[in-house]
């Protein structure tokens, strides 16, 4: 069973959660949670300064976590929540898990693959992921708009 729409709020403050996690270790505040039959199975947050590798996104993580969890490479049955639009790598990798649903709440203007740049949830493939934008958009936007401004600031 796919986690029902009237979760999305619940499960996008635990991204939410995650994606703090990120901005206390000088991340880019970017939180994931994946759910199957109404539990969190799996977390990610993003973790690239600190890895110094390009896959270390919170989707990519989580989605390796949910993968060892369930003991498949199919996430299908499976939500993932985001705090930011998903980029080409990250929706490349939903759509070839056969991931079920997608929700996700602000836009990714300069990287964004779920029309923000490009849709590729929109391309002829042999699986289609259900996606919901917007879900607690403004909370999202708030911690990427406070990470970026202390940025600027300790860099000044």
């Amino acid at each position: 069973m796919i986690s029902s729409n009237a979760n999305d709020e619940r499960f996008m403050r635990e991204a939410l959660l995650e994606a703090k996690k990120a901005a206390e270790k000088d991340e880019v505040p970017v939180g994931c949670v994946i759910i199957k039959d109404d539990t969190i199975i799996a977390r990610g947050h993003n973790t690239r300064e600190a890895e110094q590798s390009v896959f270390a996104h919170a989707e990519i993580t989580a989605m390796r976590h949910a993968c060892e969890r369930l003991r498949t490479w199919r996430l299908e049955g499976c939500t993932l929540y985001v705090t930011l639009e998903p980029c080409p790598m990250c929706a490349g990798a939903m759509i070839q898990s056969r991931l079920s649903r997608l929700v996700y709440g602000t836009k990714e203007p300069k990287f964004g693959a779920h029309g923000s740049v490009i849709d590729l949830f929109m391309q002829p493939f042999n699986h289609h992921v259900e996606v919901k934008p917007g879900v607690l958009a403004d909370e999202a936007a708030q911690m990427m708009r406070v990470f970026f401004k202390e940025l600027r600031n300790k860099s000044d």
